[in-house]
């Protein structure tokens, strides 16, 4: 069973199914490991997300590594972390949630959007950062701020991510992406969600 750093590794690309059923969540896990994903996120304003998590943990847990988004109390981590997740997203940096996150032998990836908050999420304990929502930034905003950041710490680019996108956030510092809209909607024919995350692991090669 492969860690966050081997699964970030194999296919830098996190899969977030925002609004997915627990009923189509074996098949959409599925349909992305067959395509070369190995970071799946289910947030938790889904409908039944521990639910879908743990369903996905026993599909394809022995192939990625799945946990959930949009988490924002060390409650909510206990409950991942009982579902059977193993990683834990955020939109934002909150000492404590990271703290909670780390102590469960999670990984931990809390959002920031600025020097303070990728600092302060570091001193923490994060596992990697999310620059979060990258819509209000840039690409060149990125690669200042990785000029001052820990050498080492995976920067994960989120928000109104497409493939044509991939190439210059990587140029510009990001060792990965998550992946929303572009990816999955709720209701996506499996075919369709087979079919963007081919596009998206063939942009980033």
């Amino acid at each position: 069973m492969m860690d966050f750093a081997a699964a970030l590794a194999q296919c830098p690309l996190i899969a977030i199914l925002r609004g997915i059923r627990p009923e189509e969540a074996a098949a959409a896990g599925e349909v992305l490991v067959d395509s070369g994903f190995t970071l799946i996120e289910v947030p938790l304003n889904s409908p039944d997300p521990l639910r879908s998590i743990a369903i996905l943990a026993g599909t394809v847990g022995d192939r990625a590594v799945v946990g959930a988004g949009t988490v924002l109390s060390c409650k909510q981590v206990a409950d991942v972390a009982a579902a059977g997740g193993r990683l834990v997203v955020s939109p934002n940096t909150d000492a404590a949630v990271i703290a909670a996150t780390v102590e469960a032998g999670l990984a931990s990836v809390p959002g920031f959007l600025t020097p303070s908050e990728a600092f302060a999420a570091h001193a923490a304990g994060a596992t990697a950062l999310k620059y979060f929502p990258a819509e209000a930034s840039s690409p060149h905003i990125l690669k200042a701020l990785k000029t001052v950041l820990p050498t080492g710490v995976p920067v994960i680019v989120t928000g109104g991510i497409t493939p044509d996108k991939l190439a210059l956030w990587s140029a510009s510092g990001a060792t990965g992406f998550g992946l929303g809209g572009a990816l999955y909607r709720p209701g996506i024919a499996l075919g369709d969600l087979k079919r963007h995350a081919d596009d998206f692991v063939l942009a980033r090669r």
